[in-house]
Parts: C-alpha cells; structure tokens; sequence
C-alpha cells in the first residue's frame, strides 16, 4: 500500500507550509531549552545521588574511571572565544552543570569535609587535589609551604592568571549530624575550605576541556594555612606567584542566596592585628596595699579607658577602624598589689595608613598611660608570628572583570555590590603583589540550615553553589587571558 503522506509531501505548497512550522517549532524547542540564565541544574535531587564511599577509601575517587572522567572532558564547542559572547558563557556553564560533574564535585568536597585538616597539616587533602589533577591531565608543582600546589594549564606562555583556594579546617567540633559530617575529633571545615578546593578543581576540569581556547596560561594555587600562619606569604616566598600578574579568590558567603556572586571595589576586607600590653610596677611585689607603690591595676584601666579615643576622637568617622581590648589578667590575689598586669586585643582597618597609625598609637598609648602611674609597659604586636594581616583591597580593573564575568554567566540580578567586611583575610599579601580580586558565592538556603556564620559548630553550605564557583573561576581566567592577549596582539 501506498504511504498516503508521500503524496501530501509532494505537493509544493504543503511542503512550504509544513517547513516553516518545523523551523517555527525548532526555534521555540531551542528557546525552552536554553533560556537566559538557567538554573535547573540546582537541583535538589542531586543531593541523595551521589555514591557512598566504602569505609577506608574515602581519597579514591570511586565514582568515576579515568575514562569516564575523561569522557567529560570532550567538548563539543568548536567557537573561536577570542572575541566573547553567550555562547561561550553558555558552553562554560554547560559543563559545570552536566548531572555528572554536579555529582562529582560534590563528591570531592564531601571527602574533604570527612576528613578536615589545620593549617600546614592538609597531607590528604592535598594528595586527594594532587589525585584529581593527575586524572585530569594537569601538571603541577608539589610541595609549596609544606602542603601547597602550583598547578599550570594552558600554552605554558604569558599573560598568566592564578585562580586561589584555600584548604585548611579550624579546630572547631562539628555540631551538624548529617552523613558526611567530619571524621576528626575537634577538627571541622567550619569556613567553606572544602567547598573552595571543590570549586577550583571544578574550575579545573572545565579549563582543560577548554584547554584549546585559552590565550596563556591559568595557574591554579592550592594553599594552605589561610587561617592561621599565613599560608599565603609562605606561598608568595615559595614562588605561588611566578610570572602571574593578576590572581582572583573567592569565598562562600551565607549573606548571599545560593549562586549569587558579590564584590565591591577597593578595600573589602580589613587587615587585621593583635596586641598584648605588659604593665609593671617596681621591682618587687607591694605586700601592703597601703604602701605608696605605683598602682598597675589602675595604670592598665586608664590605658584601656584611654584606647577608645584612638577611633572615637582621632579616626576619620567614615574610615571603619576597630580598637578592642579582649582580656586582662592581673592574677587573683586579693591582699596585694599586682607587679605585673596583661591585658590585649586586636585591631581593625580597612587601608594600611589607617593600620599602620593604629599600631603607632595604641603603643604610645599604653606606654604613656603607664608613665602616669610610674610604671613602665611594653607592647608586643606579634610581627615575627605571622598575624598581622593587611587590609584586602580590590583591584579596580579586576573587580570590574570579575562583574562582567558574573553579569554574563548569571544575569544581572545575581550579581551584588557588597558591604566591606571587618573580617580579614591572608588573600590580602596576594593583593598587595599583584592586581587582584576577592569576591563571594552565596551559600544561603534556609531550607537546609545553611544561614550560620563562618567558625560556627553549625556552618552549613548550600552545595548547589559548587558548579556555579567552579564556572565563575573558569570563566574569569579564561576571558581575563583572552582579554590580555588581545592588548598584547594589538
């Protein structure tokens, strides 16, 4: 029998009409498929599909082969992004959200959350990033400041652009009971680390699928120690910044919903200082109070009293400092006065002359306040134990990168201009090197919990931002390369 629909399509006129409805329907079909800024990848369901790993063998990717791995990485984008457009964006985004690197991602901040590690002390989680880039094809150099990374990917030639994760935990007891809660008795991911080192070889992965488009090269730095010791000088000493001449960070952020990309130019975070005072008295303790000895006590009160003015009287009232004293100790007891009286606390600043005359002042402070009282005080600032932090500030050029970068991956509206912040951050000795940016991922989903501050017992993160980090990273370096190379061509 005859096909009656082959006499149909061989009548002229119906076969115009019917293919102008198939383009019709084709370019409705491709709209719904790929709308502006699409978000279904934030799924939910993805949180109960990733495998369980075998007790033991928690730093053995175990739900992939090298193949499979691999297999991601073909890309099927062959578009030329010197010049950027959507479709680059797009193809970016397109790789981060796959269903098999959402679960794999989260698989690889979920080990690291198991087994929380301090600073200079991140062996493993530095073996399981080392594990992922050999799968990955990435050459690296190992070790840096003990446990740090230097990754390369690229042409091997300048302009080169660093992208940075921290990767130490806090010595802090997790209060969250869940299925990969941490596995260290008084150790816990309590900051996002985790979730940093997960959204970098995120970024990773999607940079060597694209390995073909970039315009230099991308180092990616694996550092430890972010919150105690400094990690970063240590880092910058140990040749992190080779060659680099701009380096971009982020941090998650439970002010911000989940995926929503925050920043601001200039200064962000403040730099941050500790003080310890000593007061003495005469040479040997008072055993009657009635003796007209000096009083250190009330010398300690006065110079304390004394340090509010420093901000209150003699600061900018827009320049944000913070002097706070946090503790005294004169001993306990009650029939003599004291020889010897501590006190200390930190401070705050949000630029290094604003800095640099706080720790002038508080010393002359204290020691003037002492000589009122015929006593004698020194001030120790720790300079020689690495906790003096400078203040974080943004480069204006690089901040307006990272915006565009977002603006295009995400849409306007899930970029934010931020408030600074009086939180510091050892980022900071990267931006006094080089042009750099820091900003943040909203991590905010109250559904989950994850509304609590960073060093709580209870600090949850929303995972669904992890893809979303990893294509932020990518694209920044890869347009920051594409951008550089363009000036140098011309």
């Amino acid at each position: 029998m005859r096909n009656p629909l082959f006499s149909l399509t061989t009548n002229p006129t119906i076969l115009f009409i019917i293919l102008v409805v198939c383009v019709i329907i084709s370019k409705f079909s491709t709209a719904a498929k790929s709308p502006d800024h699409d978000f279904s990848y934030l799924d939910e369901s993805t949180l109960a599909t990733t495998p369980q790993l075998k007790p033991g063998s928690k730093f053995k990717n175990q739900s992939y082969t090298s193949g499979q791995i691999k297999s991601l990485l073909v890309p099927n984008f062959d578009k030329d992004c010197t010049f950027w457009n959507r479709d680059c964006s797009e193809e970016i985004m397109r790789i981060a959200k796959s269903p098999e690197n959402i679960k794999w991602i989260k698989s690889v901040r979920r080990r690291i959350h198991e087994n929380p590690e301090l600073a200079f002390e991140e062996v493993q989680t530095s073996r399981l990033i080392r594990r992922e880039l050999d799968e990955l094809g990435i050459r690296y150099l190992f070790p840096l400041a003990k446990t740090g990374i230097r990754a390369l990917l690229g042409t091997g030639n300048p302009p080169f652009v660093a992208i940075r994760a921290d990767m130490d935990a806090l010595p802090i007891q997790e209060g969250v009971e869940w299925e990969h809660k941490s596995k260290n008795a008084g150790k816990m991911h309590a900051c996002g680390h985790d979730a940093h080192v997960a959204m970098l070889v995120g970024a990773a992965k999607i940079l060597k699928a694209r390995e073909k488009h970039l315009k230099g090269t991308v180092v990616l730095v694996f550092q430890p120690a972010e919150e105690a010791g400094n990690g970063a000088k240590k880092m910058i000493e140990e040749g992190a910044l080779e060659n680099v001449e701009a380096i971009f960070a982020l941090h998650v952020s439970h002010l911000l919903p989940t995926a929503v990309i925050g920043s601001r130019s200039g200064p962000l975070l403040a730099g941050c200082g500790f003080f310890k005072a000593v007061i003495t008295g005469q040479t040997s303790p008072a055993r009657n109070i009635l003796h007209r000895s000096p009083d250190t006590v009330l010398a300690a009160s006065a110079a304390v009293i004394s340090l509010q003015g420093i901000v209150s009287r003699e600061s900018n009232p827009l320049d944000s400092q913070v002097v706070s004293v946090t503790f005294m100790n004169s001993g306990n007891d009650t029939d003599e006065m004291p020889f010897r009286v501590e006190f200390g606390g930190t401070l705050r600043a949000f630029s290094n002359t604003s800095f640099q005359q706080l720790l002038k002042r508080i010393e002359e402070v204290i020691v003037g306040q002492a000589r009122v009282y015929r006593c004698s005080a020194t001030v120790d600032f720790f300079k020689d134990a690495d906790t003096i932090y400078p203040p974080l500030v943004n480069d204006e050029k690089m901040y307006e990168h990272v915006k565009k970068v977002a603006v295009d991956l995400l849409g306007p509206t899930n970029f934010r201009v931020v408030e600074q912040v009086m939180g510091s951050e050892d980022f900071s000795f990267y931006s006094e090197m080089i042009p750099a940016t820091f900003f943040f991922i909203g991590i905010k989903n109250e559904t989950l919990g994850s509304v609590h501050s960073p060093h709580s017992p209870l600090f949850v993160i929303d995972e669904n931002a992890l893809a979303v980090g990893a294509a932020t990273h990518a694209a920044i370096a890869e347009r920051y390369l594409n951008d550089r190379s363009m000036i140098i061509d011309s």
